[in-house]
């Protein structure tokens, strides 16, 4: 049990963050709240004591939820009632996972849960950014191993100065914005999005960022020995057996070594460590075999990694043949699906995206509705990753926090590079189908997005290409950088560094590192590698297409888009929506209409140019009416009818009184004998009535005048 502790952090802008506990959720390992002004979090961990038999990983989850409640808001929906979590909350546990995974254990296997709420919100701080400090500090407070402290910051640059910690009104104007996750002497993890900045910026803003951490985990070290830092707990290490540890590696290493110094594609390569760890169990009696089938499989995967990553910091030489600056081969192709938008296949190596191009109209936006949020969103991309494009059979389950993840990294690099309206008046779905992978699928997904904007018409300012970096170090202190990684890379290496741009910078960029003590140098290098390898992505993708197609697909929706005066809003709607009603319906054109600075943003979506142009011009005949002339003959509908006459549309917003004795020569007792509601008629206007400012109609002088008799 511990006491109540409080311990402060400032800020660079003099706001304080509190991590306090010992007052609440005291049955759990350990808890903390953070707080923000009034924003605060609690942050939870619980540990069982002992870990569930077969299990050699560690089956650890972390949890973020936002409480509507924390906002004064209530959950949208018929139960009114938090449901499953948003993107958002996703793609926050996503990067706490990150921070704090690497630095467990590699032997504690024991259940492990995470559970961060926000519980109060000032609608001005940022919770997600306070998430890892919450969860760090209560790790620190428990007896669970760990090698942390670690902590998290949001960094960003407004008007070339630095932030940590933005509000979000401050993020709004952010040229550069990046998670950043380390430990007092290494960074761990960095993702953020970025408007084409160099890979300079980039290394100082993550130095920011880590000056920043390192105070954060001075104060979760105070607080823990403030409230009383217990000792950490024991527990059952992983069973291992020297002796046959070495048996192995003697029996494959070489073997492996020359496997991989072989040029060859995956499934021959897996075929052949397959067959020498079979070879291997057949000298195995079925008695040792049994009692040590777990630890075969481990030991003999430890064997083939240290061989694959010997051979590339002996021989310069990787799994597929490649130099460590190689890209695989690419091609590329668009328009493959005649029915879409817009469509694109990329393929690099073992890894392919097929990316679809929808384009919509407003109403077709994405409504984002969470505790802090509530706004439409006219781009989205979704990325899905099906079991059979890695050569598996396993059951669907829905949308994975992977997919989440991957698909966000895409968007973000996408999002920076499209006009906004009314230079694009569409709303934009990009869906990236991966068909097979082996290696940064997400970097695919980021090359086939690009292309499918270009061939579906979309201007966007520059093209984007992506690729993943991969690093391998050596005791001795060699190391290699690895561009366009396999999937056996990522999965062997110590780094995973994933960088999207265009030729004048970066858009975003995805890091996790396995390793300590990665230096800036390396960094820095591993960036300038990975810009020279994203030029000849991008050179070859521009052999496919180099610039946005003319027009849209002949198949494509049009849409129109014009501001309108702001006292025009209620007349083109109608009363009750009448008019706007009545236009959609005569036209079969959608019509949408807003305010947005001080004018109304009209948009005008149709599958048809003719019903199009129509729309268009009633709207603009209403918001911008032409002068009626006194003295000319127009046509126009019937809007009422009553006992003296009939009021009739001169122009669309303007009408006008054709009295009972302006129907025709001879008496007419009811205007119906005459006319109907709804229909056209001819008339000429007579006059305008200086006071009123009403206009005065009449039919029947353009009929014949019949004769006095008559």
């Amino acid at each position: 049990m511990y006491k109540e502790t409080i311990k402060t952090i400032e800020l660079p802008d003099g706001r304080i963050i509190s991590l306090e506990t010992g007052k609440l959720a005291k049955q759990a390992h350990g808890s903390v709240v953070i707080r923000l002004e009034d924003t605060m979090l609690l942050a939870t961990v619980v540990s069982s004591y002992e870990a569930k038999e077969g299990i050699d990983f560690l089956p650890l989850t972390v949890d973020y939820r936002e409480k509507f409640a924390s906002a004064g808001a209530f959950p949208g929906g018929f139960f009114k009632r938090e449901a499953r979590p948003s993107d958002l909350e996703v793609l926050t546990m996503r990067l706490v996972d990150r921070a704090l995974r690497p630095l467990f254990p590699k032997d504690y296997h024991n259940e492990l849960q995470v559970m961060i709420q926000l519980m109060s919100s000032d609608k001005r701080n940022m919770p997600d950014a306070l998430a890892c400090l919450a969860a760090s500090a209560a790790i620190a407070l428990s007896d669970i191993p760990f090698n942390g402290p670690v902590s998290e910051v949001r960094v960003c640059r407004v008007n070339g100065a630095w932030i940590i910690n933005p509000t979000f009104e401050q993020l709004e104007d952010a040229d550069l914005e990046m998670m950043v996750a380390g430990t007092a002497d290494d960074i761990m993890m960095v993702e953020g999005e970025m408007k084409e900045v160099s890979e300079e910026e980039m290394v100082e803003a993550i130095k920011v960022a880590h000056d920043a951490i390192k105070v954060q985990i001075k104060t979760i070290n105070d607080l823990a020995d403030a409230a009383g830092r217990k000792t950490t707990r024991e527990y059952a290490p992983e069973e291992n057996d020297e002796v046959l540890q070495k048996e192995i590696y003697d029996y494959a290493y070489q073997q492996y070594y020359d496997i991989a110094k072989q040029a060859s594609a995956k499934e021959v390569r897996s075929e052949k460590a397959a067959a020498v760890k079979a070879s291997y169990i057949e000298s195995l009696s079925e008695e040792r075999l049994a009692e040590n089938k777990g630890l075969i499989s481990k030991y003999f995967s430890a064997t083939y990694k240290e061989a694959v990553r010997n051979v590339v910091l002996n021989e310069g030489i990787r799994l597929d043949g490649r130099k460590t600056t190689d890209i695989r081969p690419i091609w590329s192709e668009i328009g493959y699906l005649p029915g879409t938008h817009g469509s694109a296949i990329f393929t690099r190596g073992e890894t392919q995206s097929l990316t679809t191009l929808t384009l919509g109209n407003k109403m077709d936006q994405q409504t984002v509705d969470t505790a802090l949020e509530k706004k439409s969103e006219p781009f989205m991309l979704h990325y899905n990753f099906p079991p059979f494009c890695t050569g598996e059979a396993r059951p669907l389950r829905g949308v994975s926090r992977r997919e989440v993840g991957h698909g966000n990294l895409a968007y973000r690099a996408l999002k920076g590079v499209i006009p906004k309206a009314p230079e694009n008046p569409y709303t934009i779905r990009l869906v990236s189908e991966v068909l097979e992978s082996n290696g940064s699928s997400s970097m695919a997904t980021v090359c086939a997005g690009t292309l499918a904007l270009m061939d579906g018409g979309i201007k966007i300012i520059r093209p984007v290409s992506g690729i993943a970096m991969g690093m391998i170090s050596g005791k001795d202190g060699k190391y290699a950088i690895l561009s366009d990684i396999l999937g056996d890379e990522d999965h062997l290496g110590d780094m995973d560094f994933k960088v999207t741009g265009t030729v004048d910078g970066i858009t975003a960029c995805q890091m996790d590192i396995k390793v300590d003590g990665l230096s800036y140098e390396v960094l820095t290098k591993a960036l300038l590698q990975a810009k020279e390898g994203r030029a000849h992505i991008l050179n070859e993708m521009m052999k496919t297409i180099d610039k946005p197609a003319e027009d849209y697909k002949p198949h494509t929706p049009r849409i129109v888009m014009f501001d309108v005066p702001k006292d025009s809003i209620g007349g083109i709607i109608g009363p009750g929506g009448k008019i706007i009603q009545e236009i959609q319906k005569e036209t079969g054109a959608t019509i949408t209409i807003e305010e947005v600075d001080n004018v109304g943003m009209v948009q005008i979506f149709s599958p048809d140019l003719a019903s199009i142009e129509k729309a268009q011009n009633w709207v603009r005949q209403i918001a911008f009416p032409p002068v009626v002339e006194v003295g000319q003959v127009y046509k126009g509908k019937v809007k009422t009818i009553m006992p003296y006459g009939a009021f009739v549309e001169i122009l669309p917003g303007t009408d006008g009184l054709l009295h009972v004795s302006e129907l025709d020569w001879k008496r007419i007792e009811k205007v119906e004998e005459i006319l109907t509601e709804g229909e056209l008629v001819e008339f000429k206007v007579l006059n305008k009535d200086p006071k009123t400012g009403k206009y005065k109609l009449s039919r029947k002088v353009l009929l014949p005048k019949p004769e006095k008799s008559e």
